[in-house]
């Protein structure tokens, strides 16, 4: 009896501890079949939170001949896992490759989970991408995850890309040619642009948005607004957005109107000799057809103030 109570309390003291290192399941999202043999499980929009779990991004995965090419799994290791899931609804081909679009963690921390599966798994990301999470930009999006969410990502670890991928590069996976494209600084200075010609398939990362905003901070407008037109160019005839829903050309063609309008609207009340606080109802106003998209009033304001600081920079 004694022994029973023992290995009774031992369970009771250990499993939570064994729990909390770990966040719970997410709950899964459709694929949706986007192109012939091409899907898009689409994020909740939002910045990650307790309620989305962090997951927040569009995952998209690719069944070639003989395996299956993921692009931005996702934020943790319980979005992979939940991507995983869905692959598993579609084929048993093995996933042979991950492509990560750009350092922010909401797009690739969970690589944590194909490498579970395949710990050498070749994996996909611009040099300046590799470079920044070998400086600690992966522990800080750690850090940021588990504070937004309370949790709900731990357990997460760190798999960078392990290749390099600059732009104009091209690598053929599962029998699918895959091409790269890379502006200097859009949304950040780590973006590759993901086109699949055989299937008119463009994946933009973060450098589109729709729907939804997020942060400029480590972008500059006038990249990314030059990033965009490069992406429009390329001959794709499906746009999947780094957040947001799938559509044609007139995805890339909202944001980067979104971009275009909010940078002529500072530049021009610079000239007059207003600050960024003065001149934002009348930005504001501009912007009017983009009212309605989430975080359109969180993000407003620190857009105006990065886009001031750019158009300011270049006067000099």
């Amino acid at each position: 009896m004694r022994q029973m109570l023992r290995l009774l309390l031992a369970f009771f003291v250990v499993g939570p501890v064994l729990a909390e290192g770990r966040g719970p399941a997410v709950r899964d999202y459709p694929a949706v079949k986007v192109a012939d043999g091409a899907y898009v499980i689409h994020g909740p929009l939002g910045h990650p939170s307790v309620e989305n779990q962090g997951f927040m991004n569009n995952p998209g995965f690719i069944v070639g001949k003989d395996g299956v090419v993921v692009i931005d799994p996702g934020s943790g290791v319980q979005s992979g896992e939940m991507v995983m899931r869905q692959i598993r609804k579609v084929t048993d081909l093995p996933v042979v490759a991950l492509i990560d679009t750009h350092v922010h963690g909401d797009h690739w921390l969970a690589n944590h989970a194909f490498h579970q599966i395949n710990p050498k798994i070749p994996t996909y990301g611009h040099p300046k991408m590799i470079e920044k999470v070998e400086q600690g930009e992966g522990d800080s999006w750690i850090a940021l995850l588990k504070r937004l969410t309370e949790g709900a990502t731990d357990g997460t670890g760190i798999y960078a890309p392990n290749l390099a991928v600059r732009h104009g590069d091209e690598v053929e996976l599962a029998g699918i040619k895959f091409q790269f494209l890379y502006g200097e600084k859009a949304h950040s200075d780590t973006d590759l642009m993901v086109f699949i010609p055989e299937k008119s398939l463009m994946f933009l990362g973060d450098n589109v948005m729709n729907n939804r905003f997020g942060r400029m901070d480590n972008g500059t407008f006038k990249g990314n607004i030059a990033a965009i037109e490069m992406a429009m160019a390329s001959g794709a005839t499906v746009f999947v957005p780094g957040h947001g829903p799938t559509g044609n050309i007139a995805v890339p063609q909202a944001f980067q109107r979104y971009l275009s309008i909010l940078r002529e609207e500072v530049a021009k009340y610079l000239d007059e000799g207003l600050s960024d606080f003065e001149m934002k109802p009348k930005v504001v106003e501009a912007l009017a057809e983009f009212k309605d998209w989430v975080d359109f009033n969180a993000e407003v304001g620190r857009h105006i103030s990065v886009a001031y600081l750019e158009v300011e920079a270049e006067m000099f």
